[in-house]
């Protein structure tokens, strides 16, 4: 097997701890990021991530918890999680960006959500740096052991490590990337469907008394299947079938999260920062013409202009208070993936010296699109009448590194996976007009992908 080997690192954390990094990287020629993720799964099932932004110009895979960053801290989650993630790399020298230890996780939707099912257990922000990191970046694949102990010989268990490295390198590389079958549902239900068309009407009385402008409403759908799904075997379909979205997978004991995000929070690259607001949406068409109109249409729907505007403002205020040189387009284009299309507008700035990628992530989180205006009277309206606990869905999922670097996606058009059932989730904006029926047919389309992925198909 070749490699390009680059330095080995040992890094003391933190100023009175004993405990030590060592990270080693190699770079290594042809690998499939799935095949690499499926050769962790007798070894470190449960305990891996994946991710792809929407460029393919960057793909990250852990195998393993070389170190977890978790709390349940509310308001003070995002904090805790910085200064830990800091504590620990504060040592680390800046040097070639492929030496950088990377944090992947989420923080969920909201912590004042005390509803148990599938997120029981679930932290309210949970973090890991992976033992076995692969990174691909523009062609080029590293993979990085990291290694926290403090141990004072950790000489055998490194090379046992390295050994480890070896054998799932070698796993994914001449292994075939197995093709794995799409899962036979049994069965579905829509938990709660009559709650949520009623919420849809009291929430919509709500915003004509003036309580709130905007207000997100989401559903769950569950699904049963025959036997147990793997996360391989829902990846696989997932990242071949929503190409142009951000693909991710969480795994936490039997739970996976996953999903096709179109929708980025943020993005943090030298100090350069950048957002997207996708906010109103219709389907695609069913030929060129079809899709055209649609999108016109879209361009020009008051409602959906009226959704997106509130997104624009809130983020554009985030980045004016966070950065300088903020730069907003005059108005939405279309941001066309395959289920659906959406009204999109990029906004960038540069990062002021005190403001960080995660103190971005919480001043946006949750955005227009996910929770609602204003902020607070909307989460409020979100307990009172959204009857289930969204966990990760519609919250942020990403990666940092110890320079600052990193970027975080809008968690939807995902599911979460435990054994043989799962759990699919999509929601809408309510404004004063909504309709409980054209809201409840809104989230179908955007059920699509992850049922697609899944095998799944609904009666509608």
């Amino acid at each position: 097997m070749q490699h390009k080997w680059y330095n080995a690192t040992e890094i003391e954390v933190g100023s009175n701890s004993k405990q030590i990094f060592y990270m080693e990287t190699i770079e290594v020629s042809r690998l499939s990021a799935l095949a690499f993720f499926a050769a962790g799964e007798s070894k470190y099932k449960g305990k891996r991530n994946y991710w792809q932004n929407r460029e393919k110009t960057f793909t990250l895979v852990g195998l393993g918890h070389a170190y977890t960053i978790e709390n349940n801290a509310s308001d003070a989650r995002f904090d805790l999680v910085e200064r830990e993630w800091k504590k620990l790399t504060s040592q680390i020298i800046e040097e070639d960006q492929h030496l950088q230890p990377i944090l992947f996780g989420g923080f969920t939707f909201d912590p004042q959500n005390e509803v148990s099912a599938e997120w029981t257990n679930f932290p309210q922000s949970y973090f890991t740096v992976a033992t076995h990191q692969l990174v691909i970046r523009n062609d080029k694949a590293y993979v990085t052991i990291n290694y926290i102990t403090d141990e004072e010989n950790s000489a055998k268990t490194f090379e046992a490590l390295r050994k480890e490295r070896d054998e799932l390198i070698h796993a994914a590389q001449v292994k075939e990337v197995k093709t794995y079958p799409k899962p036979k549902m049994t069965s579905y239900m829509e938990p709660y469907k009559q709650e949520y068309l009623n919420s849809i009407n009291k929430v919509t009385s709500l915003i004509k008394a003036n309580e709130a402008q905007k207000v997100v409403i989401a559903r769950s759908l569950a699904l049963q299947f025959e036997e147990t799904i793997t996360s391989p075997q829902i990846l696989s379909h997932v990242v071949h079938e929503q190409p142009e979205s951000y693909l991710f997978g969480l795994e936490h004991g039997d739970l996976l999260f996953y999903g096709a995000s179109p929708e980025r929070l943020v993005k943090v690259d030298n100090g350069r920062a950048y957002s997207s607001c996708v906010a109103g949406s219709i389907k695609r068409g069913t030929t060129a013409e079809a899709d055209e109109e649609l999108g016109r249409t879209l361009l020009s729907d008051l409602k959906n202009l009226g959704e997106h505007h509130y997104v624009v403002e809130m983020i554009t205020d985030t980045f004016n208070k966070n950065c300088t040189e903020v730069k907003v387009p005059h108005g939405p284009k279309l941001l066309k993936i395959r289920d659906i299309q959406h009204l999109y507008t990029p906004v960038e700035g540069q990062l002021n010296d005190d403001a960080t990628i995660l103190q971005l992530v919480k001043h946006l989180h949750p955005t227009p699109a996910l929770g609602g205006v204003p902020r607070e009277q909307a989460m409020e309206i979100i307990r009172t009448y959204e009857p289930m606990n969204r966990g990760l869905y519609a919250a942020p999922i990403g990666w940092l590194d110890a320079d600052g670097n990193g970027e975080f996606a809008v968690a939807i058009r995902s599911a979460a996976l435990v054994q043989d059932k799962a759990y699919l989730y999509a929601g809408g904006g309510i404004v004063e007009d909504s309709e409980a029926q054209s809201e409840y047919e809104e989230t179908l389309v955007k059920f699509r992908p992850m049922l697609r992925a899944l095998g799944g198909q609904l009666h509608e």
